[in-house]
């Protein structure tokens, strides 16, 4: 047993618990790169195994892994504690990430994203878990707004650093290159968690809830992925999908209010600010989701750029989000009525958004890097916010599994509003070809078939604009209460 807990648990010191925080950054970077580094890097990949046609299934396989595994982790971290369960996430990463780099063919390789996703998922969770055990709620905004910082950062890059890998050294650099910072993260977790608090319970892991949502995710995203591409939407493949996604639903609904110790635990969103704080974590993220994706495919079909070109182009969403999440985080604990400011910020990013989908055709190359400016702007204080509002809400013991509902949240409806905006793109256009078009240029005259990739890009913004109006409603609707500024009393 930790010696903290033997000893009574003596708080962390500040310099403590920022070597804590640090410490636990590099993983939950390297579990944010995974979900884009591999996107620009698609074509060569699929040129490669002469198979472009499965070549979404190297997204969609690692989303639906991290997706299911985040609450398992959070179940798992509770049990045993958070130094093993990091420890299990970040050797499946490493044997995955083996794979996918030695992949002899296109299954091997989706399989090796599969697991890695598993390990993903884990990077991702326990980071924030840890904060939750660390800090205060009043004193984790600063903290937190690192965590942001590092999601986000490793979402920009991602595109732009796959596709110089690929461009100059080879696809199976990616999966090389998680391999010695994968090493490095275990051996810095191993040594600086052990000063970490010890809050184990008893739990029981929920497999079963954990296959109904992967089939019923995997139905609904194949029935949107090939309607109006391969099959009209009134097909009887395309209604059989749709079908077993609402009835494996169901059953996923049906399990977690039947299950001993539900995959996500309904009673935990019976707290009025729970609920609508995960809501809102979860629309907020997904329009963060869809940009980072889809702001890419709209540069390069559009106006004709390089992966590595557009990546570098949303380098200002990046900074803005960073630098206006550190601020909020700074904020969050220092002032009574903490959510004016995101809310006041959620107002710009929307306008912003609205903006982007309304001049898409018609932008100039400084009003839509104003435009990135005001989204990353508008969004930065929210996570923050979210993330300390649940775990201000909920019992020290309840914080693993908790944050694992959260992040399975963000992660489920991010993965099912991106398959939604692939729809969207494909919809009445077949011209979303990725450096298909050019040399346009922003602010000029586009091509004609540049330009029905603009208006189907179009519907795309618009419908990230409308999920994140959702957040906003979400984030009104969570009730303001006092911040703990304290250590809570474990029940034994």
């Amino acid at each position: 047993m930790d010696a903290r807990t033997e000893q009574g648990e003596k708080p962390l010191t500040h310099k403590e618990t920022r070597l804590i925080v640090f410490g636990v950054l590099l993983p939950l970077f390297m579990g944010s790169l995974d979900n884009t580094i591999l996107a620009s890097a698609l074509p060569t990949i699929g040129r490669d195994f002469g198979d472009v046609h499965n070549l979404p299934w190297l997204i969609t396989a690692y989303l639906l892994a991290a997706t299911a595994g985040m609450p398992l982790y959070g179940k798992i971290a509770d049990i045993h504690g958070r130094r093993f369960t990091l420890r299990i996430a970040l050797s499946i990463h490493i044997v995955a990430s083996l794979i996918c780099a030695l992949a002899p063919s296109m299954l091997v390789l989706i399989l090796g994203r599969a697991l890695q996703g598993m390990g993903g998922a884990g990077l991702s969770a326990i980071s924030v878990v840890v904060l939750g055990d660390v800090a205060a709620p009043k004193d984790r905004g600063p903290y937190y707004a690192y965590f942001s910082m590092a999601y986000t950062t490793a979402g920009a890059v991602g595109p732009a650093l796959g596709g110089f890998l690929a461009d100059h050294l080879h696809w199976s650099a990616i999966f090389w290159l998680n391999i010695p910072m994968a090493l490095i993260a275990l051996a810095v977790t191993s040594t600086i968690l052990r000063r970490l608090p010890r809050h184990e319970r008893p739990h029981r892991l929920d497999l079963i809830g954990a296959m109904l949502i992967v089939v019923a995710s995997v139905s609904f995203m194949l029935g949107l992925s090939l309607a109006s591409v391969r099959y009209s939407w009134t097909s009887p493949p395309i209604l059989a999908l749709f079908t077993c996604a609402l009835l494996v639903g169901g059953c996923f609904v049906l399990r977690q209010i039947t299950a001993p110790e539900p995959l996500m635990p309904l009673a935990i969103l019976r707290d009025r600010t729970v609920r609508w704080a995960v809501t809102a974590n979860s629309f907020g993220w997904g329009s963060i989701i869809g940009l980072n994706i889809f702001l890419p495919m709209y540069l390069q079909s559009v106006i004709g750029l390089s992966p590595t070109s557009a990546g570098l182009s949303l380098m200002v969403l990046m900074v803005t989000l960073n630098t206006s999440a550190g601020l909020g985080g700074q904020l969050l604990g220092r002032v009574t009525h903490y959510k004016r400011l995101p809310m006041i910020a959620m107002v710009v990013a929307i306008g912003a958004l609205i903006a982007l989908a309304a001049w898409a055709d018609s932008l100039t190359l400084w009003s839509f890097e104003l435009l990135l400016f005001l989204i990353g702007l508008g969004f930065g204080p929210m996570p923050s916010l979210n993330a300390v509002v649940v775990q201000n809400s909920v019992a020290r013991h309840q914080l693993g599994i908790t944050v694992g509902t959260m992040n399975f949240g963000r992660n489920l409806f991010g993965t099912m509003f991106v398959a939604l905006l692939g729809a969207l793109v494909l919809a009445g256009t077949n011209v979303i070809t990725p450096g298909g078009f050019g040399p346009g240029r922003l602010g000029g005259a586009l091509p004609p078939d540049a330009a029905a990739a603009a208006a189907a890009f179009a519907r795309v913004f618009y419908a990230v604009a409308a999920c994140m109006a959702i957040a906003f409603v979400a984030l009104v609707l969570v009730e303001e209460r006092p911040l703990q500024t304290g250590v809570v009393p474990e029940v034994k």
